[in-house]
């Protein structure tokens, strides 16, 4: 497996990243993730449609909950021919109890514990600590890579800005 010493910071210290490096016009590798539901959810289920990849550490901690409030009230603007996922080595019980509470009903919010397929086969597992990088990746509904963020401090948000754009230039 690529491994890619300090391609980001975690905690302010150079992490190591598991998988590779995606760029726009890659096509989106497919991945198994868990649901809230405890069923599997893969990229393949959302073809058709736009789908915005958010990958965070860990929705309970104030950047990753900042991050998903926020797409989660952008969702409402980008129509029902875009997705949002949101994904995380939390545990689905965990992801279902903090959409709960946070009111987060656009996102859907899925697990990559059980393989770390998504983490792997984007490029995003921290190895040192088997959490998600700070990452969003758009993907257009023939499952292509449109756009690609890495977060180089996984304690900052995303630029939103250009990821929207991305969206609009896609519907």
């Amino acid at each position: 497996m690529i491994e890619r010493p300090g391609a980001v910071l975690f905690g302010g210290k150079p992490a190591t990243l598991v998988g590779p490096e995606l760029r726009a016009g890659d096509a989106a590798p497919d991945f198994t993730a868990v649901g809230n539901d405890m069923k599997p959810v893969k990229l393949a289920d959302f073809r058709g449609k736009v789908v915005v990849i958010s990958a965070v550490p860990s929705l309970d901690t104030p950047i990753c909950d900042m991050e998903t409030r926020r797409f989660n009230s952008e969702a409402a603007n980008l129509g029902s021919g875009v997705v949002i996922l949101t994904v995380s080595m939390d545990l689905p019980f965990a992801q279902k109890r903090w959409c709960g509470a946070a009111g987060v009903d656009r996102v859907i919010t899925v697990s990559d514990h059980r393989d770390a397929s998504f983490g792997t086969g984007y490029g995003v597992l921290i190895r040192d600590v088997r959490l998600l990088a700070r990452a969003v990746f758009v993907v257009d509904r023939q499952g292509v890579i449109r756009y690609t963020q890495l977060v180089k401090e996984t304690g900052t948000e995303p630029d939103y800005a250009p990821v929207l754009e991305a969206v609009k230039q896609l519907q």
